[in-house]
């Protein structure tokens, strides 16, 4: 993904005042669902709101201004997947599960691409194996969050198997997948993950400065905190855009930042402040442009389009799901292992954006594009459903320290 506006963008208020009001709609039935007992995350219910104001029913279309808020949305969004990252939390035997199942993943899933490759099915491996390989950590966080299971010991092996499975695809897209070289890109991203060092470094060592200013002006108007990461966000949004690097990069290390520099102070203010402005403005048009933007005549136009999301759709709960089934035998039962595959299953914008630089350069048919894109919304429709529903009521468990037994059960 970009942000690939040009010097002059026409407002059209009919269309943006749609999303707006989409989104106001979507989030008043899933909270009126949640009130009768039914488990709708919200942003199912954003993604279904995008498809029926979009052009195949409504007939309102994505222009360069929804777009454009459509990315700092992504932004947000895995500013948030990168924000929820506690390493202390996952460290040890929750992160050495979640980096042994993604590369799992990769092994099937280029298995899998491959034959689909020489069956004539798909035209690159490569691309169609690398978008079976995400998670939607940053879908996730809301679901999760409202629900209560970050704070529960199957939350702390779903935010390492999400953190992995988002941030593993997000290196194979900067350093192959991209039109440069392995070798520039990686240099590249070297320099990027050094200048944000550099400022986690810098932010932490001056925030016994900046924190008890930014804690006093909580609660006034100048909103010092809230300013300052957002200028944080979308600095390294811009700095990762410009080195040639997805935003997504940006986005994601702006929130491990951020984690870093609140990990050791009360951060519940400043987690609801961002929430608000996140999933209160921004993240809602990235959910309802991609419904507004699923091709839908492309998917639907044969019985073979329909069939390859389908196929697809079963293709990432193998690709990440049975890992999950496999190596958390010694660590979580029947039950939360299913749920683990499930959520582990759910994708969306990393396969928006390895579909998007596929098809441009050439490696992807739009057919193929659509379909993957159709499964990959239709995985957040239904895996985090299935999961939630698997948990029913079960009382949020208190934090506690994943077991500290040796990887022997999972190998």
């Amino acid at each position: 993904m970009s942000i690939g506006v040009s010097a002059v963008i026409v407002v059209q208020p009919g269309p943006f005042l749609a999303v707006i009001g989409a989104a106001a709609v979507a989030a008043t039935l899933a909270a009126l669902a949640s009130g009768r007992g039914l488990v709708i995350p919200v942003v199912v219910m954003e993604l279904l709101a995008g498809v029926v104001i979009g052009p195949h029913v409504l007939g309102l279309h994505v222009d360069e201004f929804l777009s454009f808020f459509s990315d700092l949305g992504l932004a947000l969004l895995f500013f948030f997947a990168g924000y929820e990252i506690d390493i202390g939390r996952i460290s040890g035997q929750p992160l050495r599960l979640a980096l042994l199942g993604w590369g799992l993943s990769l092994i099937i899933a280029y298995a899998l691409a491959g034959a689909l490759s020489l069956a004539g099915i798909v035209v690159s491996a490569l691309y169609t194996g690398s978008a079976l390989t995400t998670t939607a950590m940053g879908t996730l966080i809301p679901i999760l969050s409202d629900t209560g299971e970050l704070r529960t010991r199957l939350g702390t092996f779903m935010l390492a198997a999400g953190a992995v499975g988002e941030f593993g695809p997000i290196l194979v897209l900067t350093l192959v997948l991209s039109a440069q070289g392995t070798l520039h890109n990686a240099l590249i991203l070297v320099a990027f993950i050094a200048v944000a060092v550099a400022i986690a470094v810098l932010a932490a060592r001056s925030s016994i400065w900046t924190m008890p200013l930014f804690v006093r002006t909580l609660e006034s108007s100048s909103q010092l905190g809230v300013r300052w990461i957002l200028v944080l966000i979308f600095a390294l949004v811009v700095l990762a855009f410009h080195l040639g690097l997805d935003l997504l990069l940006g986005g994601f290390a702006a929130g491990i930042i951020t984690r870093h520099v609140l990990a050791q102070r009360e951060s519940h203010a400043f987690d609801s402040k961002l929430t608000a402005i996140a999933f209160g403005v921004f993240v809602p048009f990235f959910f309802i442009v991609s419904g507004m933007s699923l091709d839908l005549s492309v998917l639907f136009a044969s019985v073979s389009g329909v069939a390859k999301m389908g196929l697809f759709f079963v293709l990432f709960l193998i690709v990440r799901g049975l890992p999950a089934l496999v190596l958390y035998r010694g660590v979580l039962g029947l039950r939360d292992r299913i749920v683990l595959a499930l959520m582990s299953s759910t994708q969306l914008p990393l396969v928006l954006a390895i579909t998007t630089l596929a098809v441009a350069g050439g490696h992807m048919r739009a057919s193929t594009a659509a379909a993957l894109i159709g499964a990959a919304v239709l995985s957040t429709l239904v895996f985090p459903v299935l999961g939630l529903q698997l948990r029913g009521d079960l009382p949020v468990e208190p934090p506690s320290e994943p077991p500290a037994e040796p990887l022997t059960a999972a190998a």
